[in-house]
């Protein structure tokens, strides 16, 4: 691994970051070609069901650069693709078009390729280069590498808090409210508990903040009757909840119930991030806010008109 290949690699991740709003349930893949130290075509998965990352750095060739692509290097965060999906495997195209040299940022957890893109690659006679900022580029699609390692959605929890650690759901400021609107649109479902449904009666959406809103879903451990567009989950364990939303093919879903049920995954170690807001004011209330247990990492702590963001990970 050379030190270009780090640098054209970090330039795919750059590239990549840029379909976090729309690329999911696919993974963001960012792609770079290089012909004599040079980049003369990139490209990004914009959007879930459109060109990968690998076509559109192909299509942003110049009509006469094409003849030098059998003397370049492409660089991509993750494996093409090997199958047929809702686009032709990207594997081919490369072969197609006679690329010397596949530099790739790690391999694709995905059931339908894991290996099979590089294997086609190197069948084909392309020199292939694997694990080039692999750390990285796993973590650029740790969401969707959790579903498909884990067999789960990917977890974060969001909940703010009063200064003295009690919740009452009116606590977020303008500013706060537009990052977790932000957090909505980064993921395929929501999810909150029945008593806070019933309470706040929450709509759920990105209304502060361009982007889809994601599928709203309640659980309960009964029955109950929901409005258009909500969606009900009978479970009274996470595991079984889970379950249920790996079925229904989500990805990623944001926790934005009440205490209960924030407690319930961390209880239960089921989560992959936690954003918990805290306000100036103290409240005296009757609900205390979550508590994490020990196994948890301080990624960053943001601060917005005196009430600060902190967000932690599952260590």
């Amino acid at each position: 691994m050379s030190i270009s290949d780090e640098k054209y690699m970090r330039r795919c991740i750059q590239l990549a970051k840029n379909g976090k709003m729309n690329a999911q349930p696919n993974p963001m893949v960012g792609a770079v070609i290089v012909y004599n130290e040079k980049i003369i075509g990139e490209g990004y998965h914009v959007r879930c069901g459109e060109g990968h990352a690998e076509v559109n750095a192909c299509a942003s060739v110049k009509p006469e650069d094409e003849h030098l692509l059998k003397e370049c290097t492409i660089y991509v965060s993750l494996e093409p693709c090997s199958h047929h999906g809702k686009t032709p495997p990207c594997a081919d195209l490369l072969i197609k078009k006679g690329f010397k040299r596949c530099v790739i940022g790690c391999q694709d957890s995905f059931a339908q390729v894991q290996g099979r893109g590089i294997q086609k690659l190197r069948d084909a006679g392309m020199e292939v280069t694997v694990g080039v900022l692999e750390t990285e580029c796993k973590m650029l699609n740790k969401r969707f590498m959790t579903y498909h390692t884990l067999h789960r959605p990917y977890v974060t929890l969001k909940w703010a808090q009063s200064a003295d650690g009690y919740m009452d759901g009116h606590i977020s400021n303008t500013y706060t409210q537009m990052l977790c609107h932000k957090l909505r649109a980064e993921h395929q479902a929501i999810l909150v508990g029945r008593h806070t449904f019933e309470v706040d009666n929450p709509s759920l959406d990105t209304r502060v903040w361009y982007g889809s809103s994601p599928q709203r879903y309640v659980v309960s451990s009964r029955p109950m009757n929901l409005p258009e567009g909500f969606h009900p989950i009978l479970s009274t364990s996470v595991d079984n909840l889970l379950i249920q939303l790996y079925n229904a093919g989500i990805q990623t879903v944001l926790v934005e119930g009440g205490a209960q049920i924030h407690q319930s995954f961390i209880s239960s170690g089921i989560w992959d991030e936690c954003y918990v807001e805290q306000g100036t004011q103290s409240l005296h209330a009757t609900v205390k806010a979550p508590q994490l247990s020990s196994d948890f990492q301080l990624i960053d702590t943001l601060s917005s008109f005196g009430h600060l963001i902190h967000h932690y990970v599952h260590a």
